[in-house]
């Protein structure tokens, strides 16, 4: 998946405090500002969303810069950012639920929901949210590629990226892989009977309150919101081209404020969807089957 600095960022600061009610001084007020602005020159992206928690409570939400630069368009707060692969916690947490629920479990073998796809009785779901199973990844340039601007469904992607040999053996190796989340995206459709957005507004969104979160394979972003841009060595900014419809699936679907995003951060610090035993699976780095940490949870 394209980095998310391509998209527009949505950052989220955390500070640590002990006051009964969170605020900012106007000394640490004037601090952000001056960080994020230096930031802003230092790296030329034209603008930043943030939100700012402490003590459990979001005490700024701020944009900088431009959202767009023709014409210009000042950021704001209240604007949808692409998230990028970001989108990938909100189906890991989602699985977790179906598991936490009785209605799967993350070592189930993939053969049980998708029998068709190369070796799935010898992956698992765990391996695919860990980027361990050995499926090719079918997103793997920093950039759109011709073929990714006619729409796709997700079946197709798998049809092409997950029926041919695996790249490794599954569980021996690591391997960032956005095949691996359209495969785990199917299963939780197939497991719960619902769509992938629906299970994500009905389970995550609506109970955290998450308003303004939008399904990119589903819409684009409107003219108020910010306009993704990339930069080719020291040439200018220039607008990003987008991924037809489809492509997005699962892997980087989702757009919301930095304010959204950072109520997400909170309610799995609090333990609001997941089970303390979930939550060590969500964040636990897994090994390859020689023992050697991969770094990376699901």
């Amino acid at each position: 998946m394209r980095k998310l600095n391509s998209f527009g960022l949505a950052a989220i600061v955390l500070f640590a405090g002990t006051l009964a009610h969170a605020q900012l001084s106007p000394e640490t007020r004037t601090a952000i500002d001056s960080g994020v602005t230096e930031a802003l020159a230092e790296s030329g992206t034209p603008g930043v969303s943030i939100a700012v928690v402490k003590d459990g409570q979001i005490v700024l939400a701020k944009a900088y810069g431009e959202a767009r630069l023709e014409p210009a368009t000042p950021a704001s707060g209240e604007m949808h950012y692409c998230i990028g692969s970001v989108s990938k916690q909100f189906l890991a947490v989602a699985l977790l639920l179906m598991q936490q629920d009785g209605k799967l479990s993350l070592d189930d073998s993939v053969s049980r929901y998708l029998p068709s796809l190369t070796r799935a009785r010898d992956i698992t779901i765990r391996q695919l949210l860990t980027h361990t199973s050995g499926y090719q990844d079918y997103y793997p340039l920093d950039y759109v590629a011709p073929f990714m601007l006619k729409p796709v469904t997700a079946d197709e992607i798998l049809d092409r990226w997950a029926k041919i040999p695996l790249d490794f053996e599954p569980g021996t190796h690591w391997q960032y892989s956005n095949t691996n989340y359209v495969a785990a995206g199917r299963i939780l459709e197939k497991v719960s009977g619902q769509s992938l957005w629906s299970v994500l507004e009905s389970r995550i969104f609506k109970p955290l309150g998450m308003h303004s979160v939008i399904n990119l394979d589903e819409q684009s972003l409107s003219k108020s919101d910010p306009t993704g841009y990339t930069r080719f060595g020291m040439a200018p900014a220039r607008p990003a081209t987008p991924e037809a419809q489809g492509w997005l699936f699962a892997a980087g679907e989702l757009a919301m404020t930095a304010r959204d995003l950072a109520v997400w951060d909170q309610s799995l610090m609090a333990g609001k969807l997941l089970t303390p035993e979930s939550m060590n699976e969500f964040i636990t780095p897994v090994r390859l089957k020689n023992g050697a940490p991969t770094n990376y949870a699901l």
